[in-house]
């Protein structure tokens, strides 16, 4: 296997990041995961957009994303894979211990994993802890995630594969790596980005391509939802068969099997859209 590190391939066996690499030690870097499909990126011009609003949120230097297409190229030409998933690291670099950045600027890694396609229907668990929709890491692919280690594990305890977050204000927001959907009435709604979610591509596309509604919504609308789906990267459009206790028979729903069939179309016709 071969990943890129800082202008070119290396083995991943003798790959090296610096110990004291801010992205290890204070969490200070962002990232973005891409699909790959028969070794092209699925959505990379809009991966690599969100990837450069999370630098500028987050005070880092812009990252050159023509390096960066390069690095994809490269790896994706290096590791041969019908289905993978890409990923893209950019930290603060080589810094010292604490929360000030150094000056030796920052690393980039990319490197590529195999992927499996998921089961058409999915668990999904709420958990008790929230996301602050005002903190200064709010809407940006950070890699501080150990929040979300934590409820995923919580879900898998659980028989899920996803928890899913209210807000501060009790407003439905997202899960640890997927955005949520709901089906009421035939209509289909998701949280605003001004609940605190991220703007996740697969949700931005997923409600293009469905006219989804952008909605306040309360938690407790998984109670009562006709319908329920999760999108990300590596999940598409996901049905769920349960939340919490709550079972949704004869998932995936009408409306969400539509969801589901219109992304896998348009995605097939279009890996840049």
């Amino acid at each position: 296997m071969k990943i890129w590190l800082n202008g070119g391939l290396q083995d991943v066996e003798s790959a090296r990041v610096s110990v004291l690499d801010h992205g290890l030690t204070v969490g200070d870097g962002i990232f973005e995961t891409v699909k790959t499909v028969e070794g092209r990126p699925f959505a990379l011009t809009r991966h690599l957009a969100r990837l450069a609003r999370s630098a500028h949120g987050l005070g880092l230097p812009e990252p050159d994303l023509d390096e960066v297409r390069r690095a994809c190229a490269a790896v994706l030409d290096a590791n041969p894979l019908p289905l993978g998933r890409l990923r893209i690291t950019f930290t603060g670099g080589l810094s010292p211990l604490g929360s000030d950045r150094g000056d030796d600027g920052p690393t980039l890694v990319v490197a590529l994993g195999e992927a499996g396609r998921r089961p058409d229907t999915t668990a999904v668990i709420t958990v008790p802890w929230t996301r602050n929709e005002r903190g200064a890491l709010t809407g940006l692919k950070t890699t501080s995630y150990a929040e979300n280690v934590v409820a995923l594990a919580r879900a898998h305890e659980q028989g899920a594969s996803e928890a899913l977050f209210a807000n501060t204000v009790g407003q439905l927001c997202e899960g640890t790596g997927s955005n949520v959907f709901v089906v009421l009435g035939g209509e289909v709604h998701t949280p605003p980005v001004a609940s605190g979610c991220l703007a996740g591509i697969t949700r931005e596309l997923a409600a293009e391509w469905t006219g989804a509604h952008e909605t306040d919504l309360p938690l407790d609308v998984l109670a009562r939802a006709d319908e329920v789906f999760l999108t990300s990267t590596l999940r598409d459009v996901q049905a769920v068969h349960r939340v919490d206790g709550r079972e949704l028979p004869g998932a995936p729903g009408p409306v969400t099997a539509k969801a589901m069939r219109v992304f896998a179309e348009r995605a097939a016709g279009d890996l840049d859209p």
